[in-house]
């Protein structure tokens, strides 16, 4: 079920991207050197990218950041084991 709505949360951040690509791709036409110009259309370019990676990655269920999840819930995480160490235990 979980792995279904990974796609969904990955609409977000694709968004963003291409949202703040927009803006930098207008600021590129707007300006008169070339250099500037050359650099707002390669930001464009790695943002494209970055959401072209963060939409696949949501869609293939492959993420990092929902593995570690399904690990701390299951149990075997670095907080299940460090909570072991500051319980008392029982006598």
């Amino acid at each position: 079920m979980m792995s279904k709505f990974t796609g969904l949360f990955a609409i977000a951040p694709a968004a963003i991207f291409l949202v703040i690509s927009f803006f930098v791709l207008l600021a590129a036409n707007k300006t008169d050197a070339k250099g500037l110009k050359t650099f707002g259309y390669a930001i464009a370019v790695l943002l494209w990218i970055s959401a072209a990676l963060v939409f696949s990655t949501g869609i293939s269920g492959n993420c990092p950041m929902m593995k570690s999840m399904k690990h701390e819930m299951t149990g075997g995480g670095m907080m299940h084991q460090g909570m072991q160490g500051m319980m008392p235990e029982k006598k």
